[in-house]
């Protein structure tokens, strides 16, 4: 689990580095100026390294399910070349999927003022300034996008539905709290990334509010990564003390 952890760790602070400096430049000097060449290159590190967040993300469920459902044969499944095969085919996926998706986004034909409503170079301002013809790029760009995140999502569910049906086997009040809160960290940082991705791509780009996908993308881009040590770092005794006394600090003021 943590070696997952760890690579996951490192992928929200190359995701985070990507956005934060260009929406501080942005929100600072109220716009600027992006190259063709550099939108695409921010647009395709984007999508590589949340693309490979949502892969890690789905083996870490996995990971889970062999804990909880084959405890005794974890060692023996879960083994140092399975986990680095798991990374490695993370890594893979995502390089390909940002480069069909950069390729597609870029091929398009913009047209306008090429003025981008938003602080980065994402999908749903991108395709606001297309022009003639795109139906085959969106095709694949959706197309793409259906196969990461439901493809994620899909694992995550069933192995999640194997895990509820071991804990509920557990005869013991204590033990089934104690197995479901191996789970509860990841469970968290999965509802957060992907219920944030689901409503920023999954829904109709027409009418859409740039306030609303504003919000939604600093939360996405800077919030979770920020949250995710926290979350994960929660099942530590230590963690947990010294946020209590924190609160309690906070309380007395």
């Amino acid at each position: 689990m943590y070696f997952l952890l760890s690579h996951l760790s490192f992928m929200d602070i190359c995701y985070s580095s990507v956005t934060v400096p260009q929406m501080m430049d942005v929100l600072l000097e109220h716009g600027a100026v992006l190259s063709y060449t550099r939108c695409a290159a921010q647009f395709f590190l984007f999508t590589f390294f949340g693309s490979i967040d949502c892969y890690l993300l789905a083996t870490m469920a996995y990971d889970r399910y062999v804990a909880v459902c084959q405890p005794l044969l974890y060692v023996t499944i879960m083994t140092q070349k399975t986990r680095l095969s798991f990374v490695v085919g993370a890594y893979i996926a995502g390089l390909f999927s940002a480069l069909v998706r950069t390729v597609s986004a870029f091929t398009l034909s913009f047209c306008g003022t090429n003025e981008i409503d938003f602080i980065f170079c994402d999908l749903p301002p991108l395709l606001k300034l297309t022009c003639g013809d795109s139906y085959t790029q969106e095709v694949v760009i959706i197309v793409f996008a259906i196969f990461v995140l439901p493809a994620c999502m899909v694992v995550i569910l069933v192995s999640y539905l194997f895990i509820i049906v071991a804990i509920l086997r557990i005869p013991s009040a204590g033990g089934r709290a104690k197995t479901f809160s191996t789970c509860a960290s990841h469970l968290t940082a999965v509802s957060l990334f992907f219920g944030t991705l689901i409503f920023m791509y999954m829904r109709d780009n027409s009418g859409q509010s740039s306030e609303e996908d504003l919000v939604v993308s600093v939360f996405y881009t800077m919030v979770i990564p920020m949250l995710n040590p926290l979350i994960y770092s929660l099942r530590n005794k230590e963690v947990k003390e010294a946020l209590r006394k924190i609160l309690n600090r906070i309380k007395l003021f």
